[in-house]
């Protein structure tokens, strides 16, 4: 469902000049990725993520605000997992693909045993980093759900894209910016849909281990 500009103008059929850019294509910060989601922090994080501090801008269309439209649409859960934004470093650069997900999950996350790859944060009801995902859990009630007094369990995903590869760099200094992304996202979309005390989110990501 997301994708960057240039695959939404590509497309459309749009013009571009002789290298086959799209006319309309534009390289933004990470401040201006899918529609506002991403805090100064997560921008900094990004970078620490793909190397890169500028970004193919997303498609007007694959916002926060969008996202939020669609997951209150599919309530009650379970909902699958679907694409909220995707990010590209520019053409012309090391290609790297990073993709943002939500989903509606039945219940809260169990204290079960988790994979030895992810460390456990202290950040809405769970949210677990490895050096290539993370994942934040949160609960929500809101006006834009048909029952308002029942808790929505939203599943925030951000993940590498494309092929599988090794993480390359400081294991801990990728997972907590995995983390500080996908608290960005989840926290903007706890603002969109009006969750009561925004989730249970913190302003700003913790990332000390559970």
């Amino acid at each position: 469902m997301a994708g960057s500009l240039l695959l939404g103008a590509t497309g459309c059929g749009g013009d571009g000049d002789e290298d086959g850019v799209p006319d309309d294509y534009k390289v933004v910060a990470g401040t201006e990725l899918c529609g506002g989601a991403m805090s100064a922090d997560a921008s900094k994080a990004l970078k620490v993520i793909t190397g890169s501090s500028r970004f193919e801008a997303s498609s007007e269309e694959y916002s926060v605000a969008e996202a939020a439209t669609d997951l209150a649409a599919e309530y009650p859960p379970p909902a699958p997992r679907k694409d909220a934004c995707r990010v590209y470093t520019p053409l012309g650069t090391p290609h790297f693909e990073l993709r943002i997900t939500w989903s509606l999950a039945e219940d809260a996350p169990s204290d079960g045993p988790r994979d030895p790859e992810f460390t456990v944060l202290k950040m809405g009801e769970e949210t677990v980093t490895a050096a290539d995902k993370a994942y934040v859990y949160f609960a929500c009630q809101s006006d834009r759900f048909p029952l308002p007094s029942a808790l929505a369990h939203i599943v925030i995903g951000v993940e590498r894209g494309g092929m599988p590869k090794d993480p390359e760099g400081d294991v801990e200094a990728l997972k907590d910016a995995y983390a500080t992304v996908a608290h960005s996202f989840s926290l903007a979309m706890a603002k969109e849909l009006r969750c009561e005390k925004n989730g249970g989110l913190p302003a700003r990501p913790v990332l000390d281990p559970a």
